[in-house]
């Protein structure tokens, strides 16, 4: 194990249920979980530092958080003023005209993000071109400082029509905004044409920064001798005080922590192409890799399209504390409602007294009701039992049946989400090892393996706690943008050259405040291109025109199976810089010596299973299933006609060996 410094690095990913850490000292890692404090999410953090007996001042925190996704999820932002062009107030309100249910002829009516009242229209306005096609005068923004202050909004997004060209109508807007109110304008957030992404991206940061800003403030203060950088979207690590005014970029904070665990652990075991599934307690999220992590313009959360490079992820309501009930059909149904922490799933004895997914898999014995968190929590079967005996009576099925259900529903939800990312994309499962974590993901591994007929699956060590494994490995990082819209044989070299030039500079500018050396900063250029005539476009790496245009024209052959003579347009340029990745690796594993095998009865089974702890198997051991290995963040399931080998490292790979 190597790290940057003497400074000791702690993961820590805040999920739905449990709050994760993995601290690297320089000698090894050591983990941990306490239940989440949704109402005040810091509260759990500290605990976990107390319970590890940490002293902030010696750390480097790297924090995922879900306090921007929860913000946007539950509708909890703050009062925000929108402010765009003359004509242009109900913009967000009309978004694409793209009915959500397209057979639905009487659909019920979707409240607009911004209550009219909020939305406010001036002048300012610039053609596609970038000229003046209405001046802003002082009037009206005379005029705007008054109804600011009858409003009395807590964040103001700006969004004027082609900003990106020219930003000087924006920041004269910026500069009338009171003080002390959150300001979010779309030329800083997202320089790029489609009004509405980068309206709804713009107020998306407006609505949810004060929250975001406030608790990163809380935290940072009880943290005051340590220093605190947040997990960001893409992949990469800011600093606190920054990401707090680019609340946007922290929307899948937790999950990008995963991946770069996933690829960490992957690389570890020689497997770079990847397909993974995070399963928490209230979701699941699933990617495909192929050696780096896929980033994708095109993400959506709560309904809302989020335009700033994220992950490319798809995230199903499908976890350990989703909730199974009976649907007005009389059919189980198992989701996207969710236990959450409080009270959590019934056998957590917490107050909960709905059936979830983690009751289902207690009663089937694929959870040891004595080895949960590794015997720091007793489980309640009677509770468990208790909570889905309601159903099973309802479906006249035994209480063991109705568990096997359960689980059943919830892998087909998320086999459903893991073709969706495969298959539907072109590419063959069975080309991939399937990489399970979360708290939850190594009791369905296999189920889902089987189901997508892939016969190679992994669960990293640490698969409990991965997400905030892989915020350590994380590099400082920004992933810039601006429209430069134009016939690609119309542009010279040194136009374009100069357009990414100065996204670079304003990328090593920050990164430079966060002391990363320039020499040490890595940065790639690329862009994103179309047929003429065509909305969408493919990302291609930047090589100078001719070679871009070429790959541009491979890829749409690769992708839709052919190309075309007409002429190639440049719509978006793109910089991604990023600084050194912090020299995290994964340990060797320690143990050599074989662990007496303890033999459990599981429903539906007719020879026992194997029980084990993870900490005491061997590197190199072989497990045949069907098996339990417990450890003290998670529990895998290894099932009948798979076998599990132990790595150098820990990892535990899987292979289909029967039927």
């Amino acid at each position: 194990m190597s790290i940057r410094d003497t400074t000791m690095l702690l993961g820590v990913d805040t999920g739905g249920t449990f709050t994760d850490f993995v601290l690297c000292d320089g000698e090894g890692l050591r983990t941990h979980k306490v239940l989440s404090t949704p109402h005040a999410p810091e509260q759990a953090i500290l605990q976990g530092m107390r319970d590890l007996g940490l002293d902030e001042g010696q750390l480097t925190i790297t924090h995922g958080s879900t306090v921007a996704t929860n913000a946007v999820l539950e509708g909890k932002g703050v009062r925000t003023a929108f402010i765009t062009n003359h004509g242009l107030g109900d913009l967000l309100a009309i978004g694409r005209q793209a009915r959500r249910e397209l057979y639905e002829l009487q659909p019920l009516p979707t409240p607009p993000p911004v209550e009219p009242a909020l939305c406010l229209e001036t002048g300012g306005r610039l053609g596609a071109d970038g000229r003046v096609v209405e001046a802003l005068e002082e009037a009206e923004l005379d005029r705007l400082r008054g109804a600011l202050a009858a409003l009395q909004p807590e964040a103001v997004a700006i969004n004027l029509l082609f900003s990106f060209l020219d930003d000087r109508f924006e920041r004269a807007v910026e500069a009338i905004v009171p003080e002390g109110v959150f300001v979010s304008r779309s030329s800083a957030i997202l320089p790029e044409y489609k009004e509405y992404e980068r309206g709804i991206t713009t107020w998306l940061n407006a609505w949810i920064g004060p929250v975001v800003e406030r608790y990163l403030l809380r935290l940072s203060r009880r943290l005051s001798r340590g220093r605190l950088v947040v997990m960001q979207s893409a992949g990469g690590v800011i600093d606190a005080p920054q990401a707090a005014r680019q609340a946007v970029h922290m929307l899948l904070s937790g999950p990008a922590g995963g991946l770069q665990g996933a690829r960490l652990a992957g690389a570890a075991a020689g497997r770079r192409r990847l397909m993974s599934f995070d399963m928490g307690g209230t979701s699941t999220d699933v990617a495909l890799m192929d050696g780096e992590l896929s980033l994708t313009t095109e993400g959506r959360l709560a309904g809302y399209p989020v335009a700033i490079p994220m992950v490319d992820m798809h995230t199903i309501g499908a976890g350990g504390g989703s909730i199974a009930s009976i649907d007005s059909g009389g059919m189980l149904r198992v989701g996207p409602q969710s236990a959450g922490a409080a009270p959590g799933p019934a056998c957590y004895g917490r107050g909960g007294t709905r059936p979830t997914v983690t009751d289902a898999n207690l009663v089937l014995g694929r959870l040891r009701a004595d080895r949960f968190l590794g015997g720091r929590m007793t489980l309640d079967e009677t509770g468990a039992r208790a909570a889905l005996g309601g159903i099973a009576r309802q479906l006249n099925l035994s209480i063991e049946e109705t568990a096997a259900g359960i689980v059943r529903i919830a892998n087909e939800h998320m086999a459903h989400a893991l073709r969706v990312i495969s298959v539907q994309r072109g590419h063959d499962p069975r080309d991939f090892t399937l990489v399970s974590f979360g708290g939850a993901g190594g009791l369905h591994v296999c189920a889902l393996a089987d189901a997508l007929e892939m016969t190679r699956a992994m669960v990293p060590v640490q698969a409990g706690v991965l997400s905030a494994l892989g915020m350590l490995a994380a590099p400082h990082g920004r992933q810039l943008s601006r429209t430069c819209n134009g016939l690609l044989e119309d542009m010279t070299e040194s136009h374009i050259d100069a357009q990414f030039s100065d996204l670079v500079a304003r990328g090593l500018e920050a990164l430079a405040r966060e002391g990363i050396a320039r020499d040490a900063i890595r940065v790639e250029r690329s862009a994103d291109l179309r047929y003429l005539g065509q909305s969408h476009t493919l990302n291609v790496p930047w090589r100078g025109v001719e070679a871009t245009r070429d790959a541009f024209q491979e890829l749409h052959e690769q992708r839709y199976g052919h190309r075309l003579p007409g002429a190639v347009e440049l719509v978006n340029i793109r910089a991604g810089l990023q600084g050194p990745t912090p020299a995290v690796t994964l340990p060797p594993w320690m143990n050599r010596q074989e662990a007496t095998p303890e033999w459990v009865k599981l429903h539906g089974l007719e020879t026992r299973a194997r029980l084990c702890e993870r900490g005491r198997l061997a590197a190199h051991a072989v497990i045949e299933g069907p098996a339990l290995i417990t450890e003290e963040v998670a529990t895998s399931y290894i099932a009948p006609g798979w076998r599990g080998r132990v790595d150098e490292v820990g990892n535990l790979l899987l292979e289909k060996t029967g039927a």
